[in-house]
């Protein structure tokens, strides 16, 4: 589906934001890119998408070379950025316009989710609300049924009873021969939808494991205060404890706080992935 090897990018006159990236992303998944801000989440989604050209290496998506744009690839692949302006045309101008480029295009569905989100196709795009022109591109978007869908910071924008719907939405379209990629901060946001994992900080990945491993190797749990599990990796200070990390060696399964998780691979890198190899 993407394939990345040894890719370096550097924006002009600025310094290697990726040396030696390499990152492979496998059908039928709901991939989840975490960073901070400036950690190189929206560059590493437009190097996928042909947006932007590596300096070396490669990146292939369908095994087409990503910045070389093919149709074919183009066709398989749609992002719904995080920043985005609109002419003043209507929404049934801009689905009629846009779908013609993508074979799979179902506009039944793609009316479908409008129902969902509330919305009417007979407004112009640009008198929305940056949240309801958000939720025309997430229908456009699961509508084309592109192969790769990517989403960055998808829930911006949207109120909490659509931030809901969108991931009962997202959970129900993906198919077997689909990947997802979506990039958030807001990790409560996607957290019972992503699976794997993958984090970047300072355009390196950290971080890369499905929710089953996270699960098999991490334990989260509320420590007391006068508890100190020698399996400690990582914990957060509440009222009478601890929110904690803990290595899982007596194979528990608990609730992943992926909150907790992200901050602990941030702070304690070397600890989290340490756990990984025993």
């Amino acid at each position: 589906m993407v394939n990345i090897q040894h890719l370096d990018f550097a924006y002009p006159k600025q310094s290697m934001l990726f040396k030696e990236l390499s990152l492979n992303l496998q059908p039928g998944k709901i991939y989840g890119l975490l960073g901070e801000n400036g950690a190189g989440k929206t560059s590493l989604l437009k190097l996928i998408s042909g947006l932007l050209y590596p300096d070396s290496g490669v990146c292939l998506v369908h095994n087409y070379e990503a910045n070389k744009r093919i149709p074919q690839m183009l066709s398989e692949i749609y992002m719904i950025p995080e920043e985005f302006d609109f002419s003043p045309i209507y929404i049934d101008e801009f689905v009629k316009i846009n779908g013609a480029f993508y074979p799979k295009f179902n506009h039944q569905q793609f009316l479908e989710y409008m129902k969902e989100f509330n919305m009417e196709t007979h407004q112009k795009l640009s008198r929305l609300s940056y949240g309801q022109k958000k939720k025309v591109l997430l229908s456009f978007g699961l509508a084309t049924n592109a192969k790769l869908i990517i989403l960055d910071e998808p829930t911006n924008g949207l109120d909490i009873p659509s931030k809901s719907l969108f991931r009962k939405v997202l959970a129900s379209s993906i198919s077997e021969d689909q990947s997802y990629i979506i990039s958030t901060h807001q990790v409560r946001d996607m957290e019972s939808l992503i699976d794997p994992i993958v984090v970047l900080d300072n355009g390196k990945i950290i971080f890369n494991h499905s929710v089953e491993d996270i699960s098999r190797y991490l334990s989260f749990k509320v420590v007391r205060d006068d508890e100190a599990p020698d399996k400690l990796i990582y914990g957060e200070n509440l009222v009478n404890g601890k929110a904690g990390i803990i290595e899982n060696t007596e194979q528990e399964e608990t609730q992943i706080n992926l909150e907790l998780l992200f901050n602990a691979i941030i702070q304690e890198n070397e600890k989290i992935n340490q756990a990984f190899k025993k």
